[in-house]
């Protein structure tokens, strides 16, 4: 399993200047609940959440590409400030290349996090193809990175400060001694 980053890609996460991720089994364990009236929920883990607001805060571009459409999602991307959500997707290597276009990112600057068949064309796009641990034999294959910790409980949280503690300036800080490695904590 390819756990770490080693020093010879930390080059490549530090030029990190956005992050797209799916939603059912990235952001959510990919478990689906039924509501007895019918209505789907979704479990989200906040250590994730805080995760994407830290690199929004960062000033990293964040967006959410699913194939689904659901309320659910448009909730949990406004609570996290994420102004990128694009649902209802069925060619998501079309959709990060628009967005990354319209935010002037060049696709070797971006991530993209997936688990499934339908990630591998936006994650053959983008210069750091990420798979959670769970994800197909197929997305693993085409991955720079494999995260240790599950879908769902703590892999955005993972990838996010592994893109933190990448980047120069927070390396500098840290050193000085005016910022601390760990994130700060809150509700989300």
């Amino acid at each position: 399993m390819r756990a770490r980053v080693s020093p010879a890609r930390r080059p490549r996460w530090s030029a990190i200047r956005a992050l797209v991720t799916d939603v059912d089994g990235v952001l959510t364990d990919g478990g689906l609940y039924y509501a007895e009236n019918g209505d789907e929920l979704k479990r989200f883990d906040v250590r994730d959440g805080q995760g994407l607001v830290n690199l929004r805060e960062a000033g990293l571009l964040v967006a959410i590409v699913t194939r689904k459409q659901t309320t659910i999602v448009t909730r949990r991307a406004r609570d996290l400030g994420i102004t990128e959500v694009h649902q209802n997707v069925t060619d998501k290597a079309a959709a990060v290349r628009d967005l990354l276009a319209r935010h002037a990112v060049a696709p070797r600057d971006a991530a993209y996090v997936g688990d499934d068949l339908g990630d591998l064309p936006a994650m053959r796009l983008v210069g750091l193809p990420i798979a959670v641990k769970e994800a197909v034999p197929q997305v693993r294959r085409a991955a720079t990175y494999i995260t240790r910790s599950p879908a769902g409980h703590g892999a955005l949280r993972e990838i996010s400060d592994l893109l933190l503690a990448s980047r120069p300036s927070n390396n500098r800080r840290t050193k000085e001694g005016s910022a601390t490695s760990q994130p700060r904590r809150s509700s989300n």
